[in-house]
């Protein structure tokens, strides 16, 4: 789909957003009194938002009359761009009716001269941008005063209209194609129970792999032997995803400290899963992997096959049921996935033609899979460069 990028000719200027909108904030009444809470009128916190909301019509939590007047809270109308300006920064919608919300906000009540879906559409893309302009060291937040001075290349508000019809329909694209990856992953699971519903073989890992914890001692390596390139890949439990393995933040140490460490170093195909945090992250390492050098950190362990008849790929895709960790999960503050229990952990393994016929099954739907993701990532690419 060709994406045209309105420049508007000679009809656009570049304008402040405080120029063109009134910006206005929130608050939240006293959580400890009970008179403030359980109204009528719809009260609002970036965390109720998504990254596909449009139009927010609903909010999970309504605040009184005298919640209202108390605390000193001011309305938004219907139309207000909602734009979440700490915890995160970033988040964005359009509220469906009158409501409040909390501090979390800079909302944008436009003028005539902007349209509120365009308005949106360019905090949308701008994303990355807002971040940057987050300041705070506790948690990074967006002022009144930074967003007021926001520039914005302002078109007429024809051609405003004409760019936000020709971004909706990307966005229908972009949700359609999210639709599919949700289905594939149906699809796989429900290939996944006709093919092993009736299975009645199982064994426990400890029986199947090696359990390979990182090495915790004296060697193990501080924040200033970290580098940012060098001998050795140390992974971080944000390199290892649901998804696999993620490279987007590296950490090496050099070879000599990789020397020093006594476990913890991968093998090719080799399986990472995620100990600690967040659990049951798995990825495995094969030749596609271009780093020859790895080592877990402390909140992984490296399973290592003991045993030739095991597809890897049918045992990633059962390593990856959140279900086989949820009851032996322990800590309050910071779940761990003890090795004790992870031994003990049973998997069904079928006879090996059916785990190579289902892993040949996954890697078709990750083709489609793939597809999706590159066109998803193409539309908001798009998305991203429509509005100047």
């Amino acid at each position: 789909m060709q994406i045209p990028i309105f420049r508007g000719g000679g009809c656009m200027k570049k304008v402040k957003l405080g120029e063109i909108c009134e910006i206005v904030t929130g608050s939240t009444p006293k959580s400890s009194n009970p008179n403030y809470w359980n109204g009528e009128y719809k009260w609002i916190t970036p965390a109720e938002i998504s990254d596909d909301d449009f139009i927010v019509f609903d909010t999970q939590r309504k605040i009184t009359k005298l919640g209202i007047e108390e605390t000193g809270l001011k309305s938004f109308p219907t139309g207000t761009v909602l734009l979440s300006s700490r915890a995160p920064i970033g988040k964005v919608a359009i509220s469906g009716c009158e409501m409040y919300c909390n501090q979390g906000f800079k909302n944008f009540i436009c003028s005539n001269k902007i349209n509120n879906e365009y308005l949106y559409y360019f905090f949308k893309s701008r994303k990355n941008y807002l971040n940057i302009l987050g300041r705070g060291a506790t948690f990074k937040e967006i002022s009144k005063s930074i967003v007021s001075d926001i520039e914005i290349f302002l078109p007429t508000y024809g051609i405003q209209r004409k760019q936000v019809k020709v971004l909706k329909k990307i966005d229908k694209l972009i949700y359609t194609r999210k639709e599919q990856l949700i289905e594939f992953e149906y699809l796989v699971k429900s290939r996944f129970n006709e093919m092993f519903g009736e299975n009645k073989r199982f064994e426990s890992l400890d029986n199947l792999f090696d359990i390979i914890d990182g090495d915790r001692g004296k060697n193990y390596p501080k924040s200033d032997e970290l580098f940012d390139e060098e001998y050795c890949l140390f992974l971080n439990t944000k390199n290892v995803t649901k998804n696999g393995f993620s490279f987007n933040i590296k950490q090496f140490i050099t070879e000599t400290k990789d020397k020093l460490l006594r476990k913890g170093k991968l093998e090719r195909h080799d399986i990472v899963l995620t100990t600690r945090g967040t659990i049951g992250n798995v990825a495995y390492y094969d030749e596609s992997i271009s780093y020859d050098h790895l080592r877990i950190n402390s909140g992984m362990v490296i399973l290592r096959a003991k045993k030739t008849e095991l597809n890897r790929q049918f045992i990633l895709h059962v390593l990856k049921d959140d279900n086989y960790y949820k009851r032996l999960i322990s800590g309050s503050a910071q779940p761990q996935l003890p090795i004790t229990k992870i031994k003990k952990i049973l998997l069904p393994i079928p006879p090996l033609s059916l785990q190579n016929e289902f892993a040949d099954f996954v890697a078709q739907v990750d083709k489609s899979q793939f597809a999706c993701q590159m066109a998803i990532k193409l539309w908001r690419n798009s998305l991203k460069s429509s509005i100047i």
